[in-house]
């Protein structure tokens, strides 16, 4: 699997963990996923 796969994965499990109703003191979780979402698309540019 490739990293920008994995980043991709953690993106899409943070995005739906934020649509559940959990108690999260101060860490938004969709935009820890929109974070990882962004990385994992520009991530052929970073490495390249």
């Amino acid at each position: 699997m490739s990293a920008q796969a994995f980043l991709y994965i953690v993106a899409v499990i943070l995005i739906v963990l934020a649509a559940l109703p959990l108690p999260t003191r101060g860490v938004s979780l969709a935009l820890l996923g929109a974070a990882c979402a962004l990385l994992a698309y520009a991530w052929p540019v970073i490495t390249a």
